[in-house]
């Protein structure tokens, strides 16, 4: 029996068409791990969207590709599915949630500081997240995630924000052997232009990460959450 599933995301409104197309990307290597399921995608960002990859489809598991349990992914996404007419389906946690998620944030710093010969304890890593005037759930979380590696050993850990204090462009005192690891789930105008811009106001000089949700391993988690 095929079981299905639908990632869904938050997506560009400015320009929704790339951030579709990359969710669909990755929604395809999802389903390569996971022969017995059909996976599906959609950005709330692109009209229709979600009405498109609802239709038709039996009841079955969405897997919100949000950082944190703010107000889109517990509120606005299930009053859009139901609104696409997608009644009854099952929610995951966001992505940003899920501690195998949170793992590889370790490990990321840690190949990070591999990479130039360090230990964690000689590693500085200013984890750049979304953050929310309106809501403390996503700042909750990236706050976790630096106490994470904080536990990890690493010299340094903070969590600095694009949306709420402490702000990015305030992020003094980081090394030139630090890492700066965007603490989001795709590359939208918010890792390609304004988190440079704050890195380069509060002058940081070390290395820029992809963001997390662009690592290779990252459909394995995801199949590794539906599965389960």
């Amino acid at each position: 029996m095929i079981k299905e599933a639908l990632i869904v995301s938050h997506g560009q409104p400015s320009d929704p068409e790339p951030a579709e197309a990359a969710l669909a990307l990755l929604a395809a290597k999802v389903a390569g791990l996971l022969p017995d399921w059909r996976v599906a995608s959609a950005t709330l960002a692109k009209p229709d969207a979600l009405a498109a990859a609802v239709a038709g489809r039996a009841r079955g598991v969405v897997y919100p590709m949000f950082m944190a349990g703010g107000w889109f992914p517990m509120t606005e996404l299930p009053r859009r599915m139901a609104e696409a007419g997608g009644v009854d389906w099952a929610y995951l946690p966001p992505f940003g949630l899920d501690a195998r998620v949170q793992d590889l944030v370790v490990t990321l710093a840690e190949e990070a500081a591999a990479a130039q010969g360090r230990a964690a304890a000689q590693m500085e890593v200013l984890l750049a997240a979304h953050g929310s005037f309106r809501s403390s759930a996503p700042s909750e979380v990236a706050q976790a995630v630096a106490q994470r590696l904080k536990r990890a050993g690493f010299a340094r850990a903070e969590a600095f924000f694009i949306d709420q204090e402490p702000r990015i462009a305030t992020a003094t005192g980081f090394g030139a052997g630090s890492v700066c690891l965007p603490f989001f789930a795709a590359e939208g105008g918010h890792v390609t232009d304004d988190l440079p811009q704050a890195l380069a106001e509060a002058g940081f000089g070390g290395r820029f990460l992809p963001p997390l949700g662009l690592d290779a391993r990252v459909p394995s988690l995801i199949a590794a959450a539906l599965r389960g």
